[in-house]
């Protein structure tokens, strides 16, 4: 009696088109918009000033990141359907030799010669099965899953704005200091490296740190340098 095989455990999805935009956009948008509003904040005390750079910043990048992604994505998205067309007619024109190309694949691999060539075989029968197992094994991608421009470009602007907004929300809330938006950053930074940890080997404890550190350094110095300027008189 035959059954389907039990599957005893579940991956993550690491490949689609959604998660690394996502990520990317949220921690670019709080590191770079935090920076930005301590650099400002430094050179000025103004808080409509302080404010303004900070709808900017958002705005700014919101639309760089998604514009980015999205081209950058479509690129990706392209070239590998012009292999994969590269690939269709080959098996179209010469199903023999790329047949005995699998069944090499799966010598490769460890599969008896015998074995391989009739594993090889059945899937040649089939032309959609045989060009995603041949895009897969040649080129690395699967042609029903390849990322799509669209949803990498709305994860990064919508990620990068809820990012951003996050150290200018107490200017619009009318707060004047820097260090309420500072703790709120803080806060937020921990939290978003923790909650990376999620999909990834690492701590909660150390990725959070990891991001708080890296997003404290870049405001840090923004500051300074903000500082520095506003105290030229330039």
């Amino acid at each position: 009696m035959s059954q389907r095989a039990e599957r005893h455990h579940q991956h993550r999805d690491v490949t689609g088109g959604w998660l690394r935009p996502s990520v990317f956009g949220a921690m670019d948008g709080l590191v770079s918009n935090f920076a930005l509003i301590a650099g400002v904040a430094g050179g000025t005390g103004d808080t409509k000033v302080i404010a303004l750079a900070g709808i900017a910043g958002l705005a700014a990048g919101a639309f760089s990141m998604a514009g980015g992604e999205y081209v950058s994505v479509a690129s990706q998205r392209e070239l590998a359907l012009a292999e994969i067309a590269i690939e269709k007619r080959e098996l179209e024109r010469h199903p023999e030799a790329e047949q005995a190309e699998l069944a090499d694949v799966f010598v490769g691999q460890g599969v008896e010669p015998v074995l391989a060539a009739e594993v090889a075989r059945q899937i040649s029968l089939h032309p959609d099965t045989a060009l995603a197992v041949h895009t897969q094994n040649e080129i690395g991608v699967d042609p029903a899953d390849l990322p799509s421009p669209k949803v990498a470009a709305v994860s990064s602007f919508l990620s990068f704005s809820v990012g951003a907004i996050l150290p200018l929300l107490p200017y619009l809330l009318g707060v004047t200091s820097l260090v309420v938006s500072a703790v709120l950053s803080s806060v937020a930074l921990f939290g978003a490296g923790a909650i990376v940890s999620t999909v990834t080997a690492r701590s909660w404890w150390y990725s959070g740190l990891r991001q708080l550190v890296v997003g404290a350094v870049a405001a840090g110095l923004t500051f300074g340098l903000g500082n520095l300027i506003g105290a030229s008189g330039l």
